[in-house]
This record gives structure tokens, C-alpha cells and sequence, in this order.
């Protein structure tokens, strides 16, 4: 019987617990609410949860899209729950975080993907936790420039956007999405609100080279990406792609330093690093000058 790959020591994290942990497991589930946290079965989602920081998935639990790598239910969303940003922002006033995250499904059939729930939740947000720092992880929109504006008018404090892996690997990992609309959009994003901190990042392990690497994180650069995060892809299941390998935390270490040599304010690297992990700590980094939208 075919089994999934043995995870090497470095890999190895304890299960989540903690009395943050539990408040949040609990109020998520009152809330009738999602987290990217569980849905994507992240490892790091005790340590993140007990340091005040959380990832909430808003536009529902069924995506659009079938990436190879995602553990996210995929469908045809028949729904979508306009009460959900003032539920959002309840959460993270309870929660007292001082870092959220707001990511969504795909939601390709939508006119707009979405982006009008992203703002309407980033307003919320502001209006019930002023000091909580705020971070979207938003899908392509499909190229939609105003649907990304209208994201931007509300000011995130980051804008993340992944390029998820290197642009051979996209008809197999990412095959409803494209390589330079991605790139696309983080450069749009940054020309809207320059004072936004910008963000992508990939999973290794796929089948990649590490000079595609480098080539992907001289194409962030080229668009000022500020921050870039790398880790380890691990599979969900036996229905979504193999680990092509294991990459060496001594590998992570030279991709950051060559990260950093590049010129980005920020690279997190490591077996067990996500898109959310560390974020609050990224905040600090937010450029000075206009957060206004430019027009």
C-alpha cells in the first residue's frame, strides 16, 4: 500500500495545544468561521496561534482552483456570506491579536473574485481592532486591476501574494494560474500603495531546481517584493503531488542569504516556514512615505 513520504527529524513538530490555542479552536467554531491554519494542515499553527498571530480564510471553504499541492477542498462555491467580515473582525477583536491575516479560496466565478469581501473585511477589522496589524494573502483576481484596487484602497499593512513554485512547475502545481500574472500583480500592488509592504513566497521539495530559485527571486526583485518566504512542501495526502525531496535546512540557509543579498528587506527560510509564519515581526518593516492609493 502506498504511504506518504517519511519526513525526516527536521520536520518534526509537536502536536498544538496551549490555552491561546484553545480559545481560538473554540470561538473560530461559534463564529462559524475558517482558518487557513487547518485547512492547509500547517505545522506551525500551535506556535503561531499561542503568539497571538492567526490566518483566517474568508469566501467560504471550497476553491475554485485544483492546485496540486493544496489540501483545500476544491468545488463550485454556490454561496457567499456577506456577513462574514463583521464576524472576522469579532474574532480578532476577541482574540486580542495583534497580527491577522485574511486569505480566501479561489473564487473565479465570482465578478469580482471576491475583492469587495477582502476590503469590506480589512474596514471592519480597522474599525473594531485599530492597533492590530493587518496582512491579506490574496488570490490573482485572473489579472483583474480593479479588483486588486479595491483591495489596495483599504491600506493592508502587507500584501502577499505567493508565486507558490518556479514557473517550469506551473502546469502541474498551479495550472489555472499564471507565472507572470502573479508577478503582475505584486508589481501593480506595490505602484498602488507604495508604503505597503509586499510578500511572496514558494514551497521547495517539488521537483524544482536551485537555480530556478534564484531566477524566481531575481524576478521578485524586479517587481520590489519586499519580503519572500521559503519552505518545505509536505503532502497532504496521497491525492496531491509526491515530495520530489527533502530539502536540507543548510539549503534554506543559502537561499536566505542569497535573498538577502538581492536587496529584500526580509527573507524567511526554513523546512517549516509558511506564508504567515513569523508575519507579525514584517510589519515593522512597512515603507516609509504616501500609504495612499495611487490613482
Amino acid at each position: 500500500m502506498q504511504q506518504l513520504e517519511r519526513k525526516p527529524e527536521w520536520l518534526k513538530v509537536r502536536a498544538p495545544g496551549g490555552a491561546s490555542y484553545t480559545r481560538l479552536v473554540g470561538l473560530r467554531r461559534d463564529l462559524k468561521l475558517h482558518t487557513v491554519c487547518e485547512e492547509a494542515h500547517c505545522p506551525n499553527m500551535g506556535e503561531c496561534w499561542n503568539q497571538g498571530t492567526a490566518t483566517f480564510m474568508i469566501l467560504g471553504d471550497t476553491c475554485t482552483r485544483s492546485c496540486g499541492f493544496c489540501a483545500v477542498k476544491t468545488g463550485r462555491p454556490t454561496w457567499l456570506d456577506e456577513m462574514e467580515p463583521q464576524r472576522v473582525a469579532k474574532a480578532i477583536s476577541h482574540l486580542g491579536l495583534r497580527h491577522a491575516v485574511i486569505t480566501s479560496v479561489n473564487r473565479d466565478e465570482l465578478p469580482d473574485g471576491g475583492s469587495k469581501i477582502f476590503a469590506r473585511t480589512i474596514a471592519e477589522t480597522r474599525k473594531l481592532c485599530p492597533k492590530t496589524s493587518i496582512e491579506v494573502l490574496i488570490p490573482d483576481f485572473k489579472g483583474d486591476e480593479t479588483a486588486l484596487r479595491t483591495v489596495m484602497e483599504e491600506r493592508p499593512d502587507i500584501l502577499n501574494h505567493n508565486l507558490e513554485t518556479v514557473p517550469r512547475l506551473y502546469t502541474t502545481v498551479r495550472p489555472q494560474a499564471k507565472y507572470p500574472r502573479s508577478l503582475e500583480v505584486l508589481k501593480r500592488a506595490k505602484a498602488m500603495a507604495p508604503g505597503t509592504v509586499t510578500k511572496s513566497g514558494i514551497m521547495v521539495g517539488l521537483g524544482e531546481e536551485l537555480d530556478e530559485v534564484v531566477e524566481l527571486m531575481t524576478d521578485l526583485r524586479q517587481v520590489d517584493c519586499d519580503v519572500m518566504t521559503i519552505g518545505q512542501y509536505l503532502r497532504p495526502s496521497l491525492d496531491h503531488l509526491p515530495v520530489a525531496r527533502f530539502v536540507k535546512p543548510e539549503e534554506f540557509q543559502w537561499l536566505k542569504e542569497i535573498g538577502e543579498s538581492m536587496g529584500f528587506r526580509h527573507v524567511e527560510s526554513g523546512p517549516l516556514v509558511r506564508s504567515s509564519y513569523h508575519a507579525a515581526g514584517q510589519v515593522e518593516l512597512k515603507a516609509e512615505g504616501t500609504e495612499e492609493v495611487k490613482r
